[in-house]
């Protein structure tokens, strides 16, 4: 059975940057289970995965466009630090926050100094050039119950949601 639209997608991927850090794998944990066609991935990867049947390994270098988008400087902000009144705000944190269209976004935070506090709303990855090892491990029809629900009920389609 080969990978399309409304199949059950379970997979194993170990993703790396261009430099070769490991951002990420489930190889030592359970495989990614997820129903293909249903925006459960970066595009990139769904079309990469296209056509693939059960056992099929591969690797696949998706370019940000395809990923977690371009970078963009104007989504590094200052901020008053007034914004985090009665906040204990250090670098790294994460927060959502109303972006400028109103709609919510995550933001990370950068810097914090007395009056400021420098804000990043690109997705940590964004800009990023990914590289995934794929081994596809199964490839199965989703259930009518996994359809009406619009995600995956296990590997094998019998875990109650």
């Amino acid at each position: 059975m080969t990978i399309s639209q409304d199949k059950v997608v379970a997979m194993h991927y170990t993703v790396t940057d261009p430099q070769g850090n490991k951002l990420d794998s489930s190889v030592d944990g359970e495989p990614l289970v997820f129903l293909y066609g249903h925006g459960a991935l970066i595009p990139g990867l769904e079309q990469a995965l296209a056509g693939k049947t059960s056992g099929d390994t591969f690797t696949a270098t998706i370019a940000p466009a395809d990923a977690y988008g371009e970078r963009h400087d104007q989504l590094v902000q200052s901020v008053p630090k007034s914004m985090f009144d009665g906040m204990d705000v250090a670098p790294g944190m994460r927060f959502r926050a109303a972006g400028p269209d109103g709609r919510e976004q995550s933001v990370i935070i950068l810097e914090v100094s007395e009056e400021e506090v420098v804000v990043d709303g690109n997705h940590p990855l964004s800009g990023i050039e990914l590289s995934f090892d794929v081994e596809v491990l199964k490839v199965r029809d989703a259930t009518e119950e996994e359809l009406a629900h619009g995600h995956v009920h296990g590997i094998d389609g019998n875990e109650s949601h």
